[in-house]
């Protein structure tokens, strides 16, 4: 069965996917829609359908092939720069991601846990020093992952409000396009600017090795990019989507509060429930390919419907309910396959620290407005909130 819809589409409950989407899953999961950009592509929902899609070689991860599905007109403009790992295909990817996989690995986060630790500390502190309500996306959620990535990559912290800015921007679905373009170049030309000093000052960071490793410069920018909008961005909202839906749901906190063991599985179960980059995984096919019954064609376009893939019954018992308990690791909140997210051990770490210092330092935490008033980011690529106000 084929069905054409429009993409995406405006959730109506902020902790649910769009409606659209859930039909799609249960009467055309495999199905035509069309993007704001015009073109038009294959939706994947089902929970199957997508793994199976993403561990298959012959759809790429090329952001230069035109059947490639960008979400809008001027998301082609910005595509013409070296790729980065995620617009990879084999056998350029291997080498490439190996180069810097040994950046993230779980011994290396560890390494970097104390120093994680005494960021969230220092800033809870901030915040229950200053004023009430506080806004837990500017005391916590997005200092906290910016500090993070600024030190491992050797980005100075003094430049986060740049390059917040225009992530942004960069990020949110009504930007105009010279907009998106001007933020693109401003943050590579910021980030060129950083990399010519790192050869001239090299420091205990993953850009300075990097350089010991190659001087192609458009790499190095274009991996810079990568890991400074993903580290920070998609952590942030995380945060502030994951303390509400704990504060929004007792039960579940109290169950980690008790046990602070069973805050990975939480961590996982809020992954799961929120699958904040909704349409980051993306593909378009080699070849004539047939996936659950339908033939999808050479130089077809391939999305992803993450969040209604992790809320497939068919994968996940009462999907729809937040179950910390669940156990919930075969999620592809983090994709899957080859291009299975970089960070996901940085941004798991991340998390897990936050929400126990949170709960622990401010037990009394609770909204300061009631939460169908939050602002919710409808409208960006990354979903999450732009205010969390809270006291306590």
């Amino acid at each position: 069965m084929t069905t054409v819809s429009t993409l995406p589409i405006t959730r109506s409950c902020p902790y649910a996917p769009p409606d659209e989407h859930v039909r799609l899953r249960e009467e055309a999961p495999i199905s035509r829609v069309t993007l704001p950009s015009g073109g038009e592509v294959w939706a994947l929902a089902r929970h199957e359908h997508i793994r199976t899609m993403l561990a298959d070689p012959r759809f790429s991860s090329d952001r230069a092939n035109p059947g490639f599905p960008l979400l809008l007109f001027s998301q082609r403009r910005v595509t013409n720069f070296r790729a980065s790992l995620i617009s990879m295909d084999p056998p350029e990817h291997g080498p490439a991601r190996r180069a810097v996989v040994g950046e993230f690995t779980v011994k290396r986060m560890a390494a970097l846990r104390p120093r994680i630790q005494q960021i969230v500390d220092e800033h809870l502190d901030a915040m229950l020093a200053g004023p009430k309500p506080a806004d837990l996306v500017q005391a916590l959620s997005l200092p906290v992952p910016s500090l993070v990535i600024c030190e491992l990559l050797g980005v100075p912290y003094a430049d986060h409000e740049f390059f917040q800015t225009r992530s942004s921007t960069l990020l949110r679905r009504t930007t105009p396009g010279d907009e998106r373009v001007a933020a693109v170049d401003e943050l590579r030309s910021y980030l060129d600017a950083l990399i010519t000093r790192k050869e001239q000052e090299p420091g205990d960071d993953l850009l300075s090795r990097q350089l010991e490793r190659t001087t192609a410069r458009e790499e190095l920018v274009s991996l810079a990019f990568l890991l400074l909008i993903a580290g920070h961005e998609t952590t942030a909202n995380m945060i502030s989507l994951g303390t509400v839906a704990l504060l929004e749901h007792p039960e579940a906190l109290a169950a980690i509060r008790e046990d602070p063991a069973k805050t990975p599985s939480a961590v996982e179960e809020l992954l799961r429930y929120f699958t904040i980059a909704e349409f980051a995984t993306s593909r378009v096919a080699t070849e004539d390919i047939e996936l659950g019954g339908v033939l999808i064609r050479k130089g077809e376009g391939v999305i992803a419907l993450g969040n209604t893939a992790n809320r497939d019954p068919e994968a996940f018992e009462q999907p729809d309910d937040l179950d910390v308990e669940r156990g919930a690791r075969h999620h592809i909140a983090f994709g899957f396959g080859a291009h299975q997210c970089l960070g996901q051990n940085l941004a798991r770490m991340e998390l897990q620290i936050v929400f126990d210092t949170l709960f622990r330092k401010v037990p009394g935490l609770r909204l300061a407005k009631p939460s169908a008033e939050l602002p919710f980011k409808d409208d960006a690529n990354i979903y999450g909130l732009y205010e969390l106000p809270v006291t306590w």
